[in-house]
């Protein structure tokens, strides 16, 4: 289905995954091709698979530590609410 899309479009979709947008990538897939959710989906991935194949390197890479704020503010309330406990009782 990606084959009726303009190649200015195309090479925008190819942009958005390189950059991580998959969900853009689809959005605009469906906007472009009027298909539903899952059909626009699936073409994406494949053209996400095909493009990874071709430029592994050219892709976003993901934050190695994503996660460790929130696991450092869970680990200070425990604290915290371990101080007041013993506080109180």
């Amino acid at each position: 289905m990606l084959r009726e899309i303009p190649e200015e479009k195309k090479q925008q979709l190819e942009e958005l995954l390189m950059q991580g947008r998959k969900i853009d990538a689809i959005k605009l897939c469906r906007e472009l091709t009027g298909l539903g959710l899952k059909e626009s989906k699936d073409d994406i991935e494949e053209l996400e698979a095909s493009l990874r194949a071709q430029f592994p390197d050219k892709f976003a890479s993901l934050p190695q530590n994503k996660g460790c704020l929130g696991v450092l503010i869970l680990l200070c309330i425990c604290v915290a609410g371990a101080i007041f406990w013993m506080i109180k009782s």
